[in-house]
């Protein structure tokens, strides 16, 4: 198979990219480093991106982002911050990629634990999360040339913890292991139209 990981170099990227390597060709999208220099906010880029590169079977997304402040901080240009990075470039990924990838192709996208357990502080995240779940739920529905849609949705992985362990008190750190094999799951499996939680 032909992948792509949008993603691929960074804190849970990189591993999602080692295991598909083993057996696959990966090709690595990013902002500033991978094979294809790619701002997801941006849908010009987008295309050019799939224009760029061979018909692929699977698209990852682990990249976009959103402003965690506290909800009376937070203003409404903040919001779009998530909303145009977080959920309409992963949106985008789809809409457009649905036209250049093979038939029976595969399209993974990143949310997190924070869509059904939210803490303090991620009001703009949390929303966005939720919103690419829906997306992701009626996507499904109408996918063509047999494409498949899913999303990932982790709590907190075990690289992370040191950074981001103040923001999810009591919370469980995940194993790497567990993250990596969600995502095989949607690119390798048959699943559609699911949320794969790993809580």
């Amino acid at each position: 198979m032909k992948i792509l990981i949008i993603g691929g170099n960074g804190t849970i990227g990189k591993f999602i990219t080692e295991r598909l390597k083993k057996d696959h060709e990966v090709f690595i999208g990013g902002r500033s480093s991978g094979d294809v220099q790619i701002d997801i906010s941006d849908t010009a880029q987008i295309k050019a991106m799939y224009e760029s590169l061979p018909p692929l079977d699977a698209v990852v997304c682990i990249a976009g982002e959103a402003k965690w402040d506290y909800f009376d901080q937070l203003s409404e240009e903040d919001y779009y911050i998530g909303i145009k990075s977080k959920l309409m470039g992963q949106v985008n990924l789809v809409r457009i990629g649905k036209e250049y990838l093979a038939d029976g192709a595969s399209f993974t996208l990143t949310t997190g634990i924070l869509a059904d357990d939210p803490v303090v502080m991620t009001t703009s995240a949390a929303m966005v999360n939720g919103a690419i779940h829906s997306f992701v739920k009626a996507a499904a529905l109408e996918m063509p040339k047999q494409q498949r849609i899913n999303v990932v949705s982790s709590g907190l992985v075990e690289p992370a913890v040191a950074k981001y362990e103040s923001y999810f008190p009591g919370h469980n750190p995940i194993p790497m292991q567990k993250v990596t094999n969600a995502y095989l799951r949607s690119v390798l499996g048959r699943a559609q139209g699911e949320i794969i939680r790993i809580y």
